[in-house]
């Protein structure tokens, strides 16, 4: 630990990731609770591996894969949202085929690009002590965007992710709405890829959120736990890998997942405890 807290204070990629891993919580606390409270878990998986053919396009034209990502997560989000709404009955087969599209295009225009097996690794689990300077303000954009827009819509995907129907009768714009939340996610998603990679971005999405509804019904509350959460285990999982040179990205998955296994079981024990009193 003393190593790792050494490094954070002395070398420069060390608090870059430190950083990224703060915007990554605020992003995926945030925006996981909606996942989590709607339930769209397997949608998200869906826009996070369509995200891949955007990233190796940009790659492959000798630009920052990282643009790539916001354009095709975005479209990706844009696709799904209208499919989702429309075409109900085909959804999980549409899904699935633009998550395998997505990832064979990424695949093939990676390959075909100097040096693709590295950025492919990096780019599938993520490579949180490579995010560099122009990266991080890409994610503090990115971050900007998700948090003032859920400022300003708060009410209405509140609505929308509890009642549909009434939020319709009110007046809402229900599909738009929606659609502007999946993009939401696209966005989150883009920011995870610098932290986990694709793999395992929809874990450190759902886990933290899931986590922190077990111990508050408030959206609000949810949120915040959930960002607190998401915080530490970024942090606990690049302190955990670091003296060891296990992968940040998998470790920082494996301590959310260990705690989520932690939570169930204590507030299990916790509900025992209040039934025999």
């Amino acid at each position: 630990m003393s190593e790792f807290i050494d490094a954070a204070l002395s070398f420069e990629f060390m608090q870059n990731a430190l950083l990224a891993g703060l915007l990554a919580a605020l992003a995926c606390g945030v925006i996981g609770t909606y996942v989590v409270v709607k339930k769209i878990g397997y949608i998200t998986g869906g826009i996070a591996h369509s995200v891949l053919g955007g990233m190796g396009i940009a790659y492959f034209l000798n630009y920052s894969p990282l643009h790539g990502a916001v354009v095709a997560a975005l479209v990706a989000a844009v696709i799904i949202g209208l499919v989702s709404l429309k075409a109900k009955q085909h959804e999980d087969t549409i899904i699935g085929a633009l998550w395998a599209t997505g990832m064979a295009i990424g695949i093939i225009f990676i390959s075909r690009s100097p040096g693709y097996n590295v950025d492919l690794m990096s780019y599938l689990f993520g490579n949180i002590l490579m995010v560099s300077k122009s990266d991080l303000l890409i994610i503090a954009l990115l971050d900007v965007t998700i948090i003032v827009l859920v400022v300003l819509l708060y009410k209405r995907f509140l609505a929308v992710c509890f009642d549909e129907e009434h939020a319709s009768l009110k007046g809402l714009h229900v599909g738009a709405l929606y659609i502007l939340l999946l993009c939401l996610i696209a966005l989150t998603v883009v920011i995870l890829i610098q932290v986990v990679g694709l793999i395992l971005v929809i874990a450190l999405i759902t886990l933290p959120a899931s986590i922190a509804g077990h111990y508050t019904n408030s959206l609000k509350g949810m949120m915040g736990a959930a960002v607190v959460i998401g915080f530490i285990i970024t942090i606990g999982g690049l302190a955990v890998s670091y003296q060891p040179d296990l992968p940040a990205g998998a470790t920082i998955v494996l301590l959310a997942g260990l705690l989520y296994l932690l939570s169930i079981i204590t507030k299990k024990l916790l509900s025992f405890l209040r039934k025999t009193h």
